[in-house]
């Protein structure tokens, strides 16, 4: 590319992943965020990096990349990781025949899984319930981070490692010209622009928001207290209601069946976008969620009801040591409506928008970035 410098606006993951895409390019990068630090999406999710919800090919390609950057900062930028896989759990017949399904095909695609019998499953994680279970599915391709931790630890090691400038607390007014204005006297001038804005479609170029086919999310989360005795849960743990929520998933013949019984018996849970799962982090707290509500303008406030039924259903697979309650939380995102995995378009010359990962951006970031800083 002839272009060299670039400024970036945003600083949660995709806005990350973009200046490292670029600075690895040899690109002098400048990242602007409104806030003092990152607070949005970006830090209130599980800190999964999931590619077994991805389909094979491209996604699940860009995942396993994503994860693989993952594993390489990690260590360097002083942030936890664990390489903890993923146990997705089956208490029914119906989801005992999709898991092995999956199985079947997963391995056929070159997935590192394995099908696991009750005595198996309760070997690889002291977390699981064991009555009624019948089995379950271990991927090993699954990483967790913390995401309060990683997010806040990206900016200096991008600083120090590639000289990425970031600007705190300056909220980008309007782009003209190539140029970046916050407020009527600060302006900045870059070869390229990159908008990685999240679920804030009303700042910039909302007029071209308005024709994209992308909605918001939001999201009901909770935190576990730190387990005692350096008690550890083992791989990510998921129920059934999982099975029908990634893309991956659809592989499995069955999941039809499953799903129709999920509306006659669960309707209520598929209502407000509830599948259960949870993660722990290095301080051995566990990140419990969640719930998906979609429209445009969202409730600033938590529904108690939907907090109860995610940990309602979470006892029916898990036994943790101490299930206190720290912190309760909603985060918002940009989702696409069409089924697509992001949303690229540039609104203006040498401007482009980088947005709509949905809830899998701790997951695909990394990877898309690169994708389409190669491209350009």
């Amino acid at each position: 590319m002839a272009s060299r410098s670039a400024i970036i606006i945003g600083a949660g993951i995709v806005g990350l992943a973009t200046a490292r895409a670029l600075a690895a390019q040899g690109f002098s990068v400048k990242v602007f965020e409104r806030s003092d630090r990152a607070v949005g999406a970006s830090i209130r999710n599980f800190g999964m990096i999931w590619p077994i919800g991805q389909p094979v090919g491209k996604m699940y390609d860009r995942a396993m990349r994503s994860r693989n950057i993952w594993k390489e900062i990690a260590p360097r930028a002083g942030f936890w990781h664990e390489a903890a896989g993923s146990l997705h759990l089956a208490y029914h017949p119906d989801e005992w025949q999709v898991l092995q399904e999956l199985h079947d095909q997963f391995r056929r695609e070159g997935r590192g899984v394995r099908l696991l019998d009750k005595a198996a499953v309760v070997a690889a994680s002291g977390a699981v319930r064991g009555e009624g279970l019948l089995g379950g599915l271990h991927s090993s391709d699954e990483v967790i981070v913390d995401p309060r931790e990683a997010i806040g630890s990206l900016p200096g090691w991008l600083a120090e490692q590639y000289k990425v400038e970031f600007f705190w607390g300056k909220c980008v007014s309007y782009i003209s010209d190539q140029i970046v204005y916050i407020g009527n006297e600060e302006e900045y001038e870059a070869d390229l622009i990159f908008i990685c804005n999240g679920a804030d479609f009303e700042t910039l170029y909302p007029e071209h928001f308005s024709e994209q086919p992308v909605t918001k999310c939001k999201l009901q989360m909770m935190r576990l207290v730190s387990q005692p005795d350096d008690w550890r849960i083992g791989p990510a743990l998921c129920g059934g209601l999982s099975l029908i929520h990634y893309k991956s998933f659809t592989a499995a013949p069955s999941l039809a069946a499953l799903k129709e019984r999920y509306a006659a018996e669960m309707a209520d849970y598929l209502q407000w976008g509830i599948h259960v799962m949870v993660s722990q982090n290095g301080r051995g707290e566990l990140t419990v969620g969640d719930s998906h509500e979609y429209g445009l303008t969202h409730d600033p406030f938590d529904k108690d009801f939907i907090n109860r039924m995610i940990i309602d259903y979470l006892r029916r697979f898990a036994c943790f040591k101490d299930w206190a309650v720290t912190e309760t939380w909603n985060g918002v995102y940009a989702k696409l409506t069409d089924g697509e995995a992001d949303l690229f378009f540039s609104p203006e010359p040498y401007v482009y928008v980088i947005n709509g990962v949905g809830g899998a951006g701790m997951t695909l970031s990394f990877g898309l970035a690169e994708e389409l800083v190669a491209g350009l």
